[in-house]
């Protein structure tokens, strides 16, 4: 029996030990996130990692009043608060928002790494259970504040994206492509949700975006890969990492885009109809890798993953490798820095922030947790020349931040962004549990 005990004893020692050493082993970024943003980032060696760099900000909320920083000429404030981890926003054509109040579904514990991931995700305030419900924010004084708060429409699983097309309301569950009918100013809908394609579900990255193309036909959908690189392989990758396009009054689909880890916010740029999305990269190549991004997407491109990263950088960890696909490859048009999460987007049209703002590309950047110091943490915009491409040279420029405080806790953290019907930035904190309004200041 006191052997047992010992060599219990002595496990739980070397499990404590290696807990130590998995929090103690930040590798630390050597560049600034500028460096590698823009158009022409830097691209160092990796520094692959077996024990990750787990640099999680404390979920604390927003004390006695507190509100994130804007930009010079700018001003913030609660468009809707006390919500229930909001995520992403969509405007109705009569100015009502819709909030997607959600969360990831409940993850498998298949194993120790699964535990930890769910320990960490804790720690970042994602593992709440997820709400299901998509809720209406009018604003009916136009004070900036919504003084109506209603659920508008439930019976989701994990809810995300949503877009008006063709007399429906579209929503991007986690695990389906879904309809209800609508009618322009209803306040709630009853009707049970209407399946129009399967999604994959399950793994690392839940969320599914939907948008309409400009060809009046067909919708965009997003889906994540389930992993990190493929390492469980690419069966569960099958229709993954790519962003769809689905025919929804025959209910068929097809891949439109490939090799995108994980795609969430997508636009189509107001100067030609393209479509643009924002992209999370991978993880676990140290602190200044690999750079998420912002890019056009056509019909049948590839972006690497998870063999390749920026346009063909080869990722080793990934076997058997696939040298023939090196180049076909398409390099992203604009980074955003290393491990920045961006998860929102929207272009500028209809704004009125300013002509510092007046052309490009707002995003959402969830935050990282796998780099030291931390990135991404705000909402940045990327400024587009007199063409349809960001302006050469340029960096992000911060709009929002001020979400980390001075003990790098998180008080909140940005996901959807939308330009509203008064010419306003709305920003879903899902941390924070509020949508932020930033306005021009007077």
């Amino acid at each position: 029996m006191r052997k047992h005990v010992l060599i219990l004893l002595g496990i739980l020692v070397l499990i404590g030990i290696a807990v130590i050493a998995w929090l103690a082993w930040p590798d630390t970024a050597k560049l600034s996130v500028d460096q590698v943003a823009g158009k022409q980032p830097v691209i160092g060696a990796p520094r692959e990692q077996v024990i990750p760099t787990v640099n999680i900000a404390k979920p604390v909320g927003w004390a006695n009043g507190a509100k994130p920083t804007v930009a010079q000429g700018l001003k913030i404030q609660r468009f809707a608060t006390d919500l229930d981890h909001p995520r992403w926003l969509y405007e109705l054509p009569n100015g009502d928002v819709l909030v997607a109040e959600t969360n990831s579904p409940p993850r498998k514990e298949a194993g120790l790494t699964q535990k930890v991931m769910n320990f960490f995700l804790g720690r970042a305030g994602a593992a709440v259970p997820s709400a299901n419900r998509i809720t209406l924010l009018r604003d009916t004084n136009g004070d900036g504040v919504a003084d109506l708060k209603t659920p508008f429409l439930t019976g989701l699983n994990s809810p995300f994206g949503m877009v008006l097309f063709d007399g429906y309301l579209y929503v991007g569950d986690t695990d389906a492509l879904v309809r209800v009918p609508y009618r322009d100013g209803e306040t709630k809908i009853t009707a049970k949700p209407e399946k129009v394609v399967p999604l994959k579900p399950g793994g690392n990255h839940w969320a599914r975006n939907v948008i309409a193309s400009g060809d009046g036909q067909t919708l965009f959908v997003t889906v994540g890969s389930a992993s990190n690189v493929a390492e469980n392989g690419m069966d569960v990758e099958k229709d993954r990492a790519a962003i769809l396009r689905v025919w929804p009054k025959d209910k068929n689909w097809g891949i439109y885009a490939s090799g995108l880890r994980n795609p969430n916010g997508m636009a189509l740029n107001p100067k030609n109809g393209r479509l643009w999305t924002v992209v999370n990269e991978r993880d676990m190549l140290g602190s200044d890798l690999a750079p998420d991004y912002l890019t056009q997407v056509e019909f049948g491109d590839e972006f690497g993953w998870p063999w390749y990263y920026w346009g063909g950088y080869p990722d080793n960890r990934v076997q058997p490798a696939k040298p023939a696909l090196q180049q076909y490859v398409k390099r992203p048009d604009y980074a955003l820095g290393p491990h920045v999460a961006a998860l929102g987007l929207t272009f500028a049209q209809g704004a009125k922030l300013g002509n510092r703002f007046a052309q490009g590309a707002f995003i959402g950047e969830h935050g990282s947790w796998n780099r030291k110091p931390a990135s991404g943490y705000k909402v940045v915009f990327v400024p587009f020349g007199p063409g349809a491409f960001p302006t050469p040279g340029a960096k992000p420029i911060d709009v929002v931040s001020g979400f980390l405080n001075a003990k790098g806790e998180a008080q909140g953290r940005p996901v959807g962004v939308i330009v509203d019907k008064t010419g306003g930035l709305l920003v879903a904190d899902d941390v924070g549990n509020v949508v932020w309004k930033v306005s021009a200041a007077r």
